[in-house]
């Protein structure tokens, strides 16, 4: 069965105090649901975040990594540092990291590659842009991002992978895909899957909708089925919000 999975993208938010109260809050929530919980803080409080909740049902995951284990790479982080914070899963290919810092589908091969290689759990991000939607070509380019990234793997792989569907046109702008159309694309999604794996690999990847997920259309989204939860911006800041989302299973 699919683990059903909420996953709080903190961004370029919070410095140690807000990142200490805000855990402080998560702590507080309650979570009636059988979902698991992650958060992704700045790696600058990765450590003092995985501290905090070593003891608590929620895992703390990072933004980014490199592709290489170490070397002259000023400002870059590797698989084994953060493997060695204690940080198991890893956030990779965001449309913030694909728009803003030129990441390609080659380059995010080789992130996926090393972290696999460090026994790290991947949660692999795509998704379309608003223009390629109104042309029609949203399958099109979501199947290439996830070929040109993920099928030189093995079957074995994809029991450390997480899938993120994010329609750039979607994140933090307030838009939504209708929960009719994230099932559409996740449908899809597995299909594209079984295509090289075959439906037992298609049908146990977790799929993830990532778009202005909010407490007030989670349980909609999460009802469908092929939507296996939320890669979370901007309501995961908010502890109360972000654990409605969680309990929206």
């Amino acid at each position: 069965m699919r683990k059903h999975i909420v996953a709080g993208n903190w961004k370029m938010n919070n410095g140690l105090i807000q990142t200490e109260s805000l855990i402080v809050e998560l702590k507080k929530q309650t979570k009636t649901s059988d979902a698991e919980v992650m958060i992704a803080p700045t790696f600058t409080n990765l450590w003092h975040a995985f501290e905090s909740t070593r003891q608590d049902d929620i895992e703390v995951v990072a933004q980014n990594m490199h592709f290489a284990e170490k070397g002259a790479y000023t400002g870059e982080v590797s698989a084994g540092m953060l493997k060695s914070l204690g940080i198991k899963t890893v956030i990779l290919g965001h449309s913030e990291r694909r728009a803003y810092f030129n990441e390609t589908d080659e380059s995010l091969a080789k992130k996926v590659d090393a972290a696999l290689a460090n026994d790290m759990r991947v949660i692999f991000c795509f998704g379309e842009e608003l223009s390629d939607r109104k042309a029609g070509n949203e399958e099109a380019v979501v199947e290439n991002q996830i070929k040109n990234a993920l099928f030189h793997l093995g079957a074995d792989a994809f029991k450390s992978i997480v899938l993120a569907y994010e329609p750039v046109w979607a994140i933090g702008t307030g838009e939504t895909a209708s929960p009719e159309q994230a099932q559409d694309m996740h449908a899809f999604i597995r299909r594209t899957l079984a295509t090289k794996y075959g439906s037992e690999i298609a049908d146990s990847v977790s799929i993830l909708y990532g778009g202005s997920v909010k407490p007030n259309n989670a349980k909609e989204i999460f009802g469908k089925p092929d939507v296996d939860g939320g890669l979370i911006g901007g309501a995961s800041l908010k502890a109360e919000d972000f654990f409605a989302i969680v309990n929206a299973f």
